[in-house]
C-alpha cells in the first residue's frame, strides 16, 4: 500500500471529526505560512550592519543620508530608527518617546494571528480526544446491540476510530505548536534589535552626532 493510499484509509476510518481535524490543519498551514512571510522578511534585515551604517552616518551629521538609508532598507529595525532621527532633537526623553511611539506601530503586525496559532493547536488536541470518546462510544453501544459474531469487527472498528483522531489531532497540534514556538522567538529577536538599535542611535544623537537644527528631510 502506497503512503497516499495509507493515509486516505487512517483518514477514512478516524470518522467524523477527521474533516473537522483536517479544516483546523488548513486554517493553521495558512497563518503559519503568512507569517513566515512577514516575519521572515523582517528578520531578513541585518540589524548589526544597519545600526553601524546610521552611527557612522550620525557621527558625521549626515542625517539626511541616515533617512534615506532607513527608507531603502524597511523593516520595524529601520522605521523606528528613521522616526529617531525625524525627532530631530538631542532630548533623550523626547528620542525614546519617538523610539517607542514608532515600535508600537512597527512591532505588533509582526506578532498578529500568532495567538490564534496556540489556540487551534489546543483545539485540534481536544477535537481528537472528543473523537476518541466518540469512537470508544460508538463501539461499545455497538457491540452491546451486536450478533456475537459481529461484535470483534464493530469493536475494532470503534477502536481504530478512537485512535486514528487522537493520532491525526496530535499530528496537527504538534507542528502548529512548533511554528508557533519559532514565530515568536522571532519576533522577540527583532524587538531586541529594535531596542538595541533605538537606544544606540539616541545615544549618539544625545552626544552631538547630529545639530538639532540640520534638517533629516
Amino acid at each position: 500500500m502506497n503512503p497516499l493510499a495509507a493515509f486516505a484509509n487512517f483518514f477514512q476510518s478516524g470518522g467524523p471529526f477527521m474533516y473537522v481535524i483536517l479544516a483546523t490543519g488548513v486554517l493553521c498551514l495558512a497563518i503559519v505560512a503568512e507569517r513566515m512571510w512577514i516575519v521572515g522578511r523582517a528578520a531578513s534585515v541585518n540589524s548589526g550592519r544597519l545600526t553601524r551604517d546610521l552611527l557612522r552616518l550620525v557621527s558625521i551629521g549626515e542625517l539626511a543620508q541616515a533617512v534615506e538609508l532607513c527608507r531603502k532598507v524597511g523593516g520595524p529595525v529601520a522605521r523606528v530608527a528613521e522616526a529617531v532621527i525625524l525627532r530631530n532633537v538631542r532630548d533623550e526623553d523626547k528620542l525614546h518617546l519617538a523610539a517607542e511611539g514608532a515600535a508600537v506601530i512597527a512591532l505588533p503586525r509582526l506578532s498578529r494571528r500568532l495567538p490564534f496559532l496556540g489556540l487551534l493547536a489546543n483545539a485540534a488536541t481536544l477535537l481528537g480526544l472528543l473523537g476518541t470518546i466518540f469512537g470508544l462510544t460508538t463501539a461499545f453501544s455497538a457491540v452491546g446491540a451486536a450478533d456475537p459474531a459481529m461484535r470483534s469487527a464493530f469493536l475494532a472498528s470503534g477502536i481504530s476510530q478512537a485512535l486514528n483522531t487522537t493520532a491525526f489531532g496530535l499530528i496537527v497540534a504538534v507542528p502548529t505548536l512548533l511554528a508557533h514556538g519559532f514565530l515568536a522567538s522571532r519576533v522577540d529577536v527583532i524587538a531586541e534589535e529594535v531596542d538595541e538599535t533605538s537606544v544606540r542611535l539616541i545615544q549618539a544623537l544625545v552626544r552631538g552626532g547630529g545639530s538639532a537644527e540640520r534638517r533629516a528631510a
